[in-house]
């Protein structure tokens, strides 16, 4: 079993930086696939990065590619997303979460754990 924290949100221009983190606890996070997924208000929760256990291979919903990363520190049970140009339109509540089967990672109902959430907010 994990629990995962999210945390690294905040208020941030438009075309600046953020990083969020994922901890993880428990003794099998190199284990899970993570992934990365947000939610605007009003809004249905859609994916946006996931990085199979090894790291190996990443994934990313077209929207960020280019401006997002998604990598992970297998020894310091973290995951993170490391997000550059941000556009106000990536403005919303980012929640990491963690997929046992490692398939499926573009679904949000094939992951087994989710952190709280943390707020991005992207001013223009």
């Amino acid at each position: 079993q994990l629990q995962l924290e999210d945390s690294g949100g905040g208020l941030v221009q438009a075309g600046g930086s953020l990083r969020l983190s994922c901890r993880a606890s428990g003794r099998t996070f190199n284990t899970y696939a993570m992934g990365w997924f947000r939610q605007a208000p009003g809004k249905e929760r859609e994916f946006v990065a996931a990085i199979r256990w090894s790291g190996g291979s990443t994934t990313y919903t077209d929207s960020v590619k280019g401006r997002f990363t998604i990598s992970r520190d297998n020894a310091k049970n973290t995951a993170f997303l490391q997000m550059n140009s941000l556009r106000p339109e990536d403005t919303a509540v980012y929640y990491c979460a963690a997929d046992r089967l490692g398939v499926g990672l573009r679904d949000y109902a094939a992951y087994d754990y989710w952190g709280q959430g943390t707020q991005v907010t992207v001013s223009s």
